[in-house]
């Protein structure tokens, strides 16, 4: 079992019941940056509270470690079972590195 480790920026999020890592490397974070547009706008909206439902899976899917076995389908169906608020930990983590850095 991998667990993710704080002071690299990872998270976890419960997909069909078993804990992920969710890895915030710059391969992940250029490839959602690809599909949601600049991440720093996507920090913004956040913090405004317009944070998509899909942008949030599709960051965590981008984000996942590894995400070969994962279907993105199954992202958005834990953020969907766990609600927005049990979801919140993890975004806030990815945010955070991406705003940070790995210091």
């Amino acid at each position: 079992m991998t667990f993710a480790n704080p002071l690299r920026g990872e998270a976890s999020l419960t997909i069909g019941g078993s804990a992920h890592v969710l890895r915030p490397s710059f391969t992940a974070l250029v490839a959602a940056e690809e599909e949601l547009g600049p991440l720093f706008a996507l920090v913004e909206r956040a913090g405004e509270g317009r944070l998509r439902l899909s942008e949030m899976a599709a960051l965590f899917w981008h984000c996942l470690d590894p995400r070969s076995a994962i279907t993105r389908e199954a992202v958005g169906e834990a953020v969907l079972a766990q609600g927005l608020a049990a979801c919140a930990a993890p975004l806030r983590a990815l945010l955070g590195q991406i705003l940070k850095g790995s210091g």
